[in-house]
């Protein structure tokens, strides 16, 4: 019995995955809100695919729910680039951080997600690897050990956090540009509950749709699991 109920949960779990991922906007013009962010982000793809160059670093901060996560998966469809993701708690020692930056390509973007949980020994190989695009690594023990730099292609990343702050001012200042997410207007939720509502097969009425808006808090994410709730 136990077995059975932690595959339905896990199955639950999957299910639940699977719809915020077909709720996410595919592009910028289903992306609601953060109008500033949008301006300012298609001037550096537009300029970065003029000059045929990979795009700045960029660092998105923000509570939880407000879209960083969307905002880096529209840029690499921006870029038409492969989307490389990891976490900061992902990468607890210099080998995990290696085995990812050795693994791209030209043009790659490489996704951070929760970037103030980077430890400092990761932080300190990714400043010449965002700046010069150089993996410094040590090789041996003892007085035998030597440092080998690897060349690496050109790479954009792009880091996400909610606490920008706990971020160590020499890997904040490496970031071509910073974004910072707001909280979104009323009227913007209720254009993504609206949009949310059709992808699910769902009937709204205006007044329901005012209701969920108003309990959002403001937040896409909070939005739409109070739609799927409502629906169920």
């Amino acid at each position: 019995m136990a077995q059975n109920t932690a595959k339905t949960a896990s199955s639950h779990k999957n299910d639940e995955q699977a719809i915020d991922v077909l709720l996410r906007p595919g592009s910028w013009q289903e992306y609601v809100g953060q109008d500033k962010v949008k301006r300012q982000l298609h001037v550096i793809l537009t300029a970065a695919k003029q000059r045929g160059d990979a795009c700045d670093h960029l660092l998105f901060y923000g509570q939880a729910g407000l879209g960083k996560t969307t905002l880096a998966h529209l840029v690499a469809k921006e870029l038409n680039c492969n989307f490389k993701v990891t976490s900061g708690p992902a990468l607890e020692r210099v080998g995990d951080l290696a085995a990812v930056l050795t693994n791209l390509e030209a043009g790659d973007i490489l996704f951070i997600d929760e970037a103030h949980r980077l430890n400092r020994m990761i932080e300190e190989v990714l400043y010449p690897a965002m700046e010069a695009r150089k993996l410094n690594l040590m090789v041996g023990k003892g007085p035998g050990a030597r440092n080998v730099a690897l060349d690496l292609p050109a790479f954009t990343l792009i880091a996400a956090t909610t606490r920008a702050s706990l971020l160590s001012g020499p890997l904040r200042s490496r970031f071509g540009a910073t974004f910072k997410l707001d909280y979104y207007e009323i009227s913007d939720i209720e254009q993504i509950i609206k949009r949310s509502a059709e992808i699910l097969g769902v009937t709204i009425e205006p007044v329901a749709i005012a209701a969920i808006a108003k309990a959002s808090r403001f937040t896409p994410r909070v939005a739409n699991r109070l739609l799927k709730r409502v629906r169920d």
